[in-house]
């Protein structure tokens, strides 16, 4: 069963399709307390944390790691890299990422609740 997001809100800023590929930035608000749910990507993200902390976890539940205003994030692709991006900080998240996917893919695909226990 898939998890939606909540308290998260995109804006695109930029879009463009260069053969096969779509590159699209798009700058993610996440609400303290709130959740991306867990979803899976097409293709590879790139992310920098604007302001505030994103706690990223991945579906074997034991791998966690917190990124900080001006660190970077790489989310691969596929089904084996599902994951999640929880603000368990008390003021809101904001990141941009570019996308880098095929042609028109999805910017997620939802995945469905491994079971790991809530964070925070």
């Amino acid at each position: 069963m898939a998890t939606p997001p909540a308290g998260v809100t995109g804006t695109i800023i930029y879009r463009k399709t260069i053969g096969d590929t779509d590159y699209i930035l798009r700058e993610i608000t996440v609400q303290p307390g709130g959740t991306t749910g867990w979803h899976t990507h097409e293709g590879t993200l790139y992310g920098v944390i604007r302001s505030g902390t994103l706690t990223h976890e991945m579906a074997d539940c034991t791998t966690v790691d917190t990124y900080r205003t001006g660190q970077l994030i790489v989310e691969e692709s596929g089904a084996e890299h599902v994951h999640r991006g929880v603000n368990l900080g008390k003021t809101p998240l904001v990141l941009d990422v570019l996308y880098v996917d095929p042609k028109g893919a999805p910017l997620s695909d939802d995945a469905a609740d491994p079971g790991c226990p809530e964070l925070g």
